[in-house]
Parts: structure tokens; C-alpha cells; sequence
């Protein structure tokens, strides 16, 4: 679920899939077990793909 802070729903949703897409090409990083909640901030709407996958490799990096 994407926050209606991050916009109107077509922004909300197209977030998630990038968020969602994002991430399945990083399961291999979580470790096995691990539960990660992925918190979309207002200023993802803007972001482009290569942000979003940034900011999460660098969240990921921290586990």
C-alpha cells in the first residue's frame, strides 16, 4: 500500500509497481527469513526508475 501523501491514485499506483517490480529483482539481497517493509516517501512520485532503484539499493545495503 502506497500512502495518498505520494499522490493521486494513478501516482500511487504506478509507485508500487515500480516498487514492487524493483524488488523482485533484489530478493536474492534479503537475507532468508528477513520480513522488509518498503515505505513509499511523497517525493518517490516524482522519481524516476533509476532513483527509486538507487534509493532502494542503498536501503538494501544497510540490512
Amino acid at each position: 500500500m502506497v500512502s495518498k501523501a505520494v499522490g493521486t491514485a494513478v501516482v500511487r499506483n504506478r509507485v508500487k509497481r515500480r516498487l514492487r517490480h524493483l524488488m523482485r529483482e533484489r530478493l536474492d539481497v534479503v537475507p532468508a527469513g528477513s520480513l522488509v517493509v518498503v515505505r513509499a516517501q511523497p517525493e518517490s512520485a516524482g522519481a524516476s526508475y533509476r532513483d527509486l532503484a538507487g534509493a532502494l539499493d542503498r536501503c538494501l545495503g544497510r540490512l
